[in-house]
């Protein structure tokens, strides 16, 4: 047990997935199942998810980035699991219910080729003796070889590779065995073997392409800012789907995911979420994730023990991520170069709401779907509710409080038939200190400042 504890605690800090993405139904002989929105379902008081078996195969490393704790450097506990022994304790946990998957992630064990090696031999005992059919997600190690890549491909749901820190001069100074090539590269290869993958079992890019103009055809399209905006459900993204299911694939059928590591190098809100957008545009992310980061070393190059990242700052970028993903916001329009800090007090669409009171208020009876997704206050849901009841009914803003649109936000910026809210005020300033006042005194916010008070550990 000493060396779970041992792996485990060295494995907080890297970033699980909120869900696997991935289907798999039972199949006859085989242990688990694996559904695309069920890999989570527990939550720290923070908002982390905490349900994989999220652990090392060895907290040893060659590496020696200077915001690690399992860095080379570091004094510290080290333990290393065999193939065998990570791979039954994964069934055991699986068998007694505590877990759905696992995170496996490892120290570099003298090269990336070494350590993969190492990961491929506990998941062809899981898969291929133990008959493990669930969920499991698996971290490349910088500098593996191609070859490693497609097999580690073939036995996981998820890959990913840490991009750890924003820029590469950022990665020269805390990073010194890293480049960004080493990190780049695998995600290029992951993402393009996917695409041949999805051509190969759509036939030919003619067939590909009809399929998803048919199934983006069935979905719906709008514009705004003249980009497609596809409507799907309760969502809206300005990502095309996948011809190919997840269920159908063999290499990475949940896609690829990265993390970012938030504080611990200089670099501006409005260069991550630049970032961001770039690779989900150039690798096909399925997510982003970041770290705010916590000092736990001491380093000239880093900040000051005791001076952890405020959780409120990681949050706000998940919050605009969300919203440059499936409300067609742009990263230059949440946070810009002459405004490159996220506010702390107000979400991200709130704040642009605030920055552009010269916009509102729009009229709830004819506003495009577009304008009524940057109402703070109505998302997916409520702006489809809007639009369906319109065709039948002259709304007020007793019918959006039915529809759950939340009013303490939304009534500031919109008119019902022509009419204001009248607990709305008529001047921009006195608007601006209202949503600022709701907002400080939130729960959200109220809460988020106790657990920056105590920067909760994630286990």
């Amino acid at each position: 047990m000493s060396k779970l504890e041992i792996l485990a605690e060295a494995a907080r800090f890297d970033v699980a997935c909120t869900s696997s993405g991935s289907n798999k139904n039972t199949k006859a002989g085989k242990l688990g199942t694996t559904h695309a929105a069920g890999c989570c379902h527990s939550f720290t008081e923070d908002g982390r998810c905490i349900t994989l078996l999220k652990v090392l195969m060895s907290n040893a490393c060659s590496f020696d980035c200077a915001y690690c704790v399992n860095r080379k450097s570091a004094s510290c506990a080290r333990a290393t699991f065999t193939p065998r022994e990570l791979a039954e304790l994964t069934i055991e946990f699986y068998k007694h219910n505590y877990i759905e998957g696992l995170f496996l992630s490892s120290g570099v064990l003298g090269t990336a080729d070494a350590t993969v090696e190492r990961m491929i031999a506990c998941l062809h005992i899981l898969r291929e003796e133990l008959q493990f059919n669930g969920y499991i997600h698996t971290k490349i190690i910088p500098g593996t070889s191609p070859e490693l890549i497609d097999i580690v491909g073939k036995l996981s749901d998820r890959l990913s590779i840490n991009l750890e820190l924003p820029s590469a001069s950022s990665l020269d100074i805390l990073c010194p065995d890293k480049t960004a090539a080493s990190l780049l590269e695998p995600m290029a290869l992951i993402h393009s073997k996917r695409l041949e993958e999805e051509t190969h079992l759509l036939g030919s890019t003619q067939r590909s392409f009809a399929r998803q103009s048919q199934s983006f055809g069935n979905l719906g399209y709008s514009k705004c800012s003249g980009q497609a905006l596809i409507s799907r459900g309760t969502s809206c993204t300005m990502r095309k789907t996948s011809g190919v299911g997840s269920s159908l694939r063999s290499f990475a059928a949940a896609g690829q995911s990265t993390q970012i590591i938030v504080g611990a190098s200089p670099e501006d809100d409005n260069h991550i979420l630049k970032l961001s957008s770039s690779l989900y545009r150039k690798f096909d992310l399925k997510r982003v994730f970041f770290s705010a980061y916590m000092p736990m070393l001491e380093d000239a190059r880093l900040p000051e023990l005791g001076t952890p990242v405020p959780l409120r700052r990681e949050h706000r970028l998940y919050q605009a991520d969300w919203l440059m993903r499936y409300y067609n916001f742009d990263a230059d329009e949440l946070v810009n170069p002459d405004a490159p800090w996220l506010d702390l007090e107000v979400d991200p669409k709130l704040a642009w709401a605030l920055k552009h009171l010269d916009c509102f208020p729009i009229e709830v009876m004819d506003a495009s779907l577009e304008l009524l997704l940057r109402v703070p206050g109505v998302g997916p849901v409520g702006a489809r509710r809007i639009i369906q009841s319109r065709h039948t009914t002259l709304l007020t803003f007793d019918d959006l409080k039915r529809m759950h649109v939340t009013l303490k936000r939304a009534r500031h910026f919109l008119t019902c038939c022509g009419k204001r809210d009248p607990h709305s005020p008529l001047d921009p300033q006195l608007i601006r200190h209202r949503v600022v006042n709701d907002a400080k005194a939130s729960t959200y916010n109220q809460r988020r400042k106790e657990l920056e008070e105590q920067q909760l550990r994630l286990f």
